[in-house]
């Protein structure tokens, strides 16, 4: 199914177009791993909506990105529950281990780390989620271990990409 037929069949599901932006955002992200302003463009023709609205929506959720981001995005939770549970030194540790700043993706565009508002997680503060899974109770010691386990997803696939057969052969 082509994104503009994924796009109407959630569209199809409400009773005004408008109310399909943010499930078109989310097709439309996940076929163009994020949302430059021509897939915006895309969207809001596909819906006939203003250009405007899906601007609004993709650019003031944190679920969205304009920008591209890391394989693994690391959504570090900074409100108050993961604050008071050590948040902060979370993010430093982070950032002084990947050698990048909040917002920034490392040059091998493995990892973007964020901070976001909040996950919803507070039992199990300081929390972060990486795409769609959750990560809680962290320490640095499970915060490296998590990193490995990412270094080493990333290692397999280079694998398996290297010993694909090129396409045509």
């Amino acid at each position: 199914m082509t994104m503009r037929e994924e796009i109407e069949a959630a569209a199809a599901r409400y009773p005004e177009r408008r109310s399909a932006i943010m499930p078109a955002l989310m097709i439309a992200q996940k076929e163009h791993g994020h949302l430059p302003g021509p897939v915006l463009e895309d969207v809001a023709e596909i819906l006939g909506v203003e250009r405007v609205w899906v601007y609004e929506l993709a650019t003031f959720y944190t679920l969205f990105h304009t920008e591209p981001i890391g394989r693994f995005h690391l959504q570090l939770c900074d409100n108050v529950s993961c604050m008071l549970c050590g948040s902060e030194a979370l993010q430093k540790h982070l950032e002084t281990t990947l050698g990048i700043r909040k917002g920034e993706t490392t040059p091998d565009g493995a990892f973007t780390l964020s901070t976001v508002e909040c996950l919803g997680a507070c039992e199990m503060a300081p929390v972060m989620q990486v795409g769609d899974d959750y990560h809680g109770n962290l320490d640095t010691a499970r915060l490296d271990a998590l990193l490995e386990s990412f270094r080493a997803a990333e290692r397999a696939a280079n694998i398996e990409r290297a010993a694909a057969p090129a396409p045509g052969e």
